[in-house]
């Protein structure tokens, strides 16, 4: 169980790290390039993953 929690929580993390990308313009190709709410959906997503590991890890 507590594998998978880690799992949910670095792919929750790695989402929030490459919408954050894409709203800065480093990962292109998609309608998020440039939107700067993405780079702050991502970031929020990113603090929610980097939780998740915490609380998975406790």
């Amino acid at each position: 169980m507590r594998l998978t929690k880690n799992l949910l929580a670095l792919i929750v993390l790695a989402i929030g790290a490459l919408w954050a990308l894409q709203g800065i313009g480093v990962v292109g190709g998609s309608f998020m390039t440039g939107e700067s709410r993405w780079l702050y959906i991502g970031l929020f997503t990113m603090l929610v993953g980097l939780a998740g590991l915490v609380w998975a890890n406790r």
